[in-house]
């Protein structure tokens, strides 16, 4: 004689399955989406039209434009690690400078080979806005080598990857549960 299936756990495991169906479809959609923002970002980048830094945060609509802004308040400089145009590896010269009481924007100078802070105190940096935003200078300021610039390419894409796990997750709990039912009925 065999047992009915358990009604609770049965509807615990297809709603999840279900959902994480549901969360797979949804990630082919926003790799769709990703890609049409990708493909704009990339029309935008070889345009020539100059547009206003983002002061205060945002900024997604003008990334990898070109810009140019008035540093007049330097507050801090560091080094963080970076690529410079050649693809030599070393340091990205970062400064963040003040433009209110409560605002910061941050500025990519240029690379250099060594950590030594360059001697910036401010002055006016044309550049790209690349994601953060901030404006990666181009040309580079403070005696500094130009960086890598700003690419829409090296944007992540792994939608369809996280969509794969989804589906791969879907479907190991099924199989887990057809074994479990198996030793329950066995």
């Amino acid at each position: 004689m065999s047992r009915p299936l358990p009604f609770f756990a049965t509807l615990v495991v297809l709603a999840a399955v279900g959902t994480m169906i549901a969360l797979g479809v949804w990630q082919l959609g926003r790799r769709s989406e990703k890609e049409a923002l990708i493909a704009n970002y990339e029309a935008v980048a070889a345009s020539s039209e100059a547009v206003d830094f983002p002061v205060g945060g945002g900024g997604e609509g003008v990334l990898f434009r070109r810009s140019r802004f008035d540093c007049t308040k330097v507050s801090d400089i560091a080094a963080v690690s970076g690529t410079s145009a050649r693809g030599e590896k070393g340091w990205v010269q970062r400064a963040t400078c003040a433009v209110g009481p409560d605002a910061a924007v941050t500025v990519d100078l240029g690379f250099s080979r060594d950590l030594a802070t360059p001697a910036f105190t401010g002055g006016e940096i044309t550049g790209i806005i690349a994601p953060g935003p901030r404006l990666v200078a181009d040309p580079p300021v403070a005696g500094l080598q130009p960086m890598g610039k700003p690419d829409p390419g090296d944007l992540p894409n792994n939608h369809l990857a996280y969509a794969g796990q989804w589906f791969f997750f879907a479907l190991t709990a099924l199989v887990i549960y057809v074994l479990a039912l198996r030793r329950r009925r066995g």
